[in-house]
């Protein structure tokens, strides 16, 4: 399969200058190739912008970035109308959502009025300057990161955009292996002209073609279901995971059996998500959080109760199915 392929030559790309962490790069893959925006949550020097860079030069992807600060305003982003004086009229300035991949650095830095200029474009691909509506280029993503430990002059994200990321991540810190590997090759200086280009937006959205006729059976379907009705349920969370969670999973499961060269989707594809897919869009309760539960705890044991489907082998299979 195509996206199987291009999963694997983005990985051996990314490797040459993004040393380990192949489990969170593999979930940043998946939501690119599923159309999902990523959040990369964690703190200062662990090469978040470095990894967005470096899949985006190998994606062949038009990239820009943001350095969100207090006092970015929403034109900063978008763009605005000015007047020219030489045709005395007004023009469109476009601002860097006009892109394929947009880096929103340190995104929770910027005031509410500014994060919200993103809500439009997450979720519609599309913005709207002084009354007018414009499409976005495809495909688009937003890659934001953030600092989850610093508290000044940052401003908590609302509720609505978590909910429109595909996956938070935490990179975490690399192990004694991986910092000496580090430290040896790219100790000196960084050379992201050693990555190559080995896609491009057009093929991008091939994939994206692929992944939505990979199979999906009802008892998968019924399972996503019922891992996010139980968010819903359970005691310990303020507020249940929205449809557009389950739909997460729903893409997400498709993407990330294509990548492992499947046409159809079983219920490990979606366990293998969950968690990052989910994490980000429940809160626990205060009571909850008094007893020392976090939403991860929360989700695993959601994850470990809910009954999965039996894997009859060709029961998941796309091929199968139809005959």
């Amino acid at each position: 399969m195509k996206t199987q392929d291009c999963a694997i030559r983005l990985r051996e790309e990314t490797g040459k200058i993004f040393i380990g962490k192949e489990k969170q790069v593999e979930l940043i893959i998946m939501s690119v190739f599923a159309g999902g925006h990523v959040l990369l949550d964690d703190l200062p020097g662990s090469g978040k912008t470095t990894l967005i860079k470096t899949m985006s030069r190998a994606l062949g992807c038009e990239f820009r970035r943001i350095q969100f600060t207090p006092d970015l305003l929403p034109s900063d982003i978008l763009g605005m109308t000015v007047y020219d004086r030489q045709s005395g009229e007004f023009r469109l300035v476009k601002g860097p959502v006009f892109t394929h991949i947009l880096l929103a650095d340190e995104i929770n830095r910027a005031i509410p009025r500014t994060q919200s200029a993103l809500l439009e474009a997450m979720e519609e691909f599309q913005v709207t300057i002084d009354n007018e509506t414009l499409p976005l280029t495809e495909p688009f993503f937003v890659m934001a990161t953030q600092n989850p430990v610093e508290r000044e002059s940052t401003f908590k994200l609302p509720a609505a955009q978590m909910d429109r990321f595909f996956v938070r991540l935490s990179l975490g810190f690399p192990d004694r292996a991986e910092e000496v590997k580090m430290l040896s090759e790219l100790g000196d200086s960084i050379d992201f002209s050693a990555v190559n280009v080995i896609s491009s937006p057009e093929e991008l959205m091939e994939i994206r073609a692929e992944i939505q006729s990979v199979h999906i059976s009802e008892p998968v379907m019924q399972y996503i279901v019922e891992l996010v009705q139980r968010t819903r349920e359970d005691a310990a969370l303020k507020a249940g995971a929205s449809p557009r969670a389950s739909r997460c999973l729903y893409q997400g499961g498709k993407s990330y059996a294509a990548m492992q060269g499947r046409d159809y989707v079983t219920p490990e594809d979606i366990q293998a998500i969950f968690l990052p897919v989910l994490g980000h869009r429940v809160q626990v309760t205060a009571e909850a959080k008094y007893t020392g539960k976090t939403e991860q705890q929360v989700l695993e044991a959601i994850l470990e109760s809910t009954p999965v489907p039996p894997d009859k082998g060709a029961m998941f299979n796309g091929a199968a199915a139809e005959k």
